[in-house]
């Protein structure tokens, strides 16, 4: 039996009975739009199943490739079936840190003492050409016995940047008092032997003509003191003009890389010889006496004179006279014994020749003798400058 009121159960029958006639129900063509809809909604759904399902490999195979490409289907349309994805790697088991490393084997120790170095039979360079020392397996002397090498200085440094210290000695060949010097740098090979690395500077005829001092510093530059003018034979080496010169290895041989290279003029450097003809006196009709001598002054250096100091040692009676008396800067007759003539400078290689006149006057006795006829150099003050060589400035002549 229903609990709903009947005056309720009437009212709701009365609403079905005015609202039913107005629903229009679907009919068959609702029906068929409604069928369609649902296909077509299957059909979707059965597409984006199936492009999911091909994709998705594709996807997971791209994420494994190096470069990330993803294959591209086929214009056709149709899914491209993904090639089979290679297995994955399997993880290696870590290599444990190497502990031993790969180094070039160290260049032999070059450090050679000065007692090895007087004690080990050597090869040097070879000696400018003349007279000189033995080169071929030979000993450096620590003496300046004639004829032998001559170990004057000694120094160390890495001089060609192999990372080991070579050695480097400044050795004479000992001729006279002026014999060649040459730096050199020796080395050790793979067994330990001394060998000639070789010549870092050598004196030469011309300029230097002397090495006082070496030092290897730590870039390995070696460093000379060099001389323009060789001391001996009574001059001191202070006449030297000395520089310090660099100089470095550079694969085959040593180069100079820092210092002058050349040398100003030394008022030392100078080498006047003089030669001159005697002095014949003839009479004249009048009694008096004249002639002439012939002087030739030549420097055989490379250096200029300044001035050149002519002095003729004739007795006080023979008196300059005439024209060749005209290249002296000063006054010869107002000198007396000896007889004075101021020339100018005289370069190197260069030379000067006097025709000189002389008389005796008439009454005047002078008797046969010898006179010395000597040529000096002057710097620009007029001061007499010492020479390197100088025995022979002087000329002797026999006046009659």
């Amino acid at each position: 039996m229903s609990d709903i009121d009947p005056r309720l159960r009437e009212r709701f029958a009365a609403y079905r009975a005015d609202t039913v006639c107005m629903i229009a129900g679907p009919g068959p063509d609702q029906a068929r739009r409604t069928l369609r809809w649902r296909r077509r909604a299957r059909a979707v759904a059965v597409a984006v199943t199936a492009i999911v399902l091909a994709v998705a490999p594709i996807v997971a195979n791209a994420a494994l490739r190096d470069d990330g490409a993803v294959p591209v289907p086929a214009e056709t349309g149709e899914p491209t079936t993904p090639p089979p994805s290679a297995p994955a790697p399997t993880p290696s088991t870590p290599l444990a840190p190497s502990t031993t490393t790969s180094t070039s084997p160290a260049a032999p120790d070059g450090r050679i003492s000065r007692a090895d170095l007087l004690g080990t039979p050597v090869t040097l360079p070879a000696w400018r050409a003349g007279p000189g020392c033995p080169t071929s397996k030979v000993r450096i002397t620590a003496d300046d016995r004639e004829g032998v090498n001559w170990l004057l200085a000694l120094d160390h440094g890495d001089v060609d940047g192999d990372g080991a210290v070579e050695t480097v000695a400044l050795v004479q060949c000992v001729l006279g008092t002026r014999g060649p010097m040459q730096v050199v740098a020796f080395d050790r090979d793979e067994e330990g032997k001394v060998v000639t690395l070789g010549r870092v500077v050598a004196t030469t005829i011309d300029k230097p003509q002397w090495l006082f001092a070496l030092d290897v510093v730590d870039d390995g530059t070696v460093r000379v003191q060099v001389g323009d003018i060789a001391p001996g034979g009574g001059w001191p080496a202070e006449w030297s003009q000395r520089q310090w010169r660099g100089y470095r290895w550079k694969g085959e041989s040593f180069a100079q890389v820092s210092g002058p290279t050349s040398f100003g003029a030394n008022k030392h450097d100078v080498n006047l010889v003089v030669t001159s003809g005697d002095l014949v006196l003839t009479t004249a009709p009048d009694g008096s006496r004249s002639g002439t001598v012939t002087v030739r002054i030549r420097n055989a250096a490379t250096g200029p004179a300044a001035y050149v100091a002519l002095r003729l040692g004739l007795p006080a009676a023979i008196r300059p006279a005439g024209d060749g008396w005209a290249a002296c800067r000063n006054d010869p007759e107002t000198t007396s014994e000896p007889v004075d003539c101021d020339l100018n400078r005289l370069d190197g290689g260069k030379e000067v020749r006097l025709t000189l006149g002389f008389r005796v006057a008439a009454g005047v006795t002078v008797g046969t003798g010898k006179a010395d006829v000597d040529a000096r150099p002057m710097d620009a003050a007029f001061d007499v400058v010492a020479e390197v060589y100088d025995v022979d400035n002087t000329a002797v002549i026999t006046y009659r």
